[in-house]
């Protein structure tokens, strides 16, 4: 299976060579929390590294559960949540295949859908929409890092340039409902940016 492994993911941070890494938590979820857009809920966080976002939505009174494909950064998370005596569920998983006992209020999808191999967006994508309750919201950071390969149809990452208009066939709106544009662009240190926006599972009969 191409792209990248879970010994892949351990190494990186094993050695902390993890550039993709702010160090902090995410501006826009401080703002999303800070304007109440976001609330105290059940929320998911597939892809959670570190876990600077769990760190802070544990503190902020979310019940939240933590997946990372590598051993690595659960163990870090684990000992962070540890040494603040914080709460959260933190598992090792595939989130290619991984069952939620029950659907989230709310997920956020920061760096978990530029770290898989496109050949694995859409069982993410369904999986994103299995995960999520009827009334539930996705809140995603879209990774803009566009690599000068592609216009010769190289596949270049991690992280992977998750362009709108593959994000848009990805979350179609038969099941996603999207907000309008122009979205909040938010750089990242290592230079590139990432485009902010809140999906909502599309409901029956609905105008989409």
């Amino acid at each position: 299976m191409p792209g990248p492994t879970a010994d892949f993911w351990n190494e990186r941070f094993r050695t902390h060579t993890t550039g993709w890494d702010r160090g902090v938590v995410h501006p826009q979820l401080v703002r999303w929390l800070a304007d109440a857009t976001l609330q105290p809920c059940r929320i998911l966080v597939p892809g959670c590294g570190a876990g600077h976002e769990v760190l802070y939505l544990a503190e902020a009174g979310f019940e939240v559960t933590a997946l990372d494909y590598a051993e690595e950064a659960v163990a870090l998370l684990t000992r962070r949540l540890h040494e603040k005596g914080l709460q959260a569920t933190v598992l090792q998983a595939d989130v290619r295949r991984w069952n939620a006992p029950s659907p989230y209020e709310a997920i956020w999808e920061q760096t978990c859908m530029c770290a898989l191999y496109p050949d694995d967006w859409a069982a993410y994508a369904a999986r994103l929409h299995q995960w999520l309750s009827p009334q539930g919201r996705l809140f995603a950071l879209f990774m803009q890092t566009p690599k000068p390969g592609a216009e010769e149809g190289w596949i270049q990452g991690p992280p992977y340039h998750c362009d709108v208009l593959a994000m848009r066939a990805l979350f179609t709106s038969d099941q996603w409902r999207w907000p309008r544009p122009p979205y909040p662009r938010v750089p990242h240190p290592g230079g590139s940016a990432e485009l902010a926006l809140i999906l909502e599972p599309a409901r029956p009969g609905a105008q989409v």
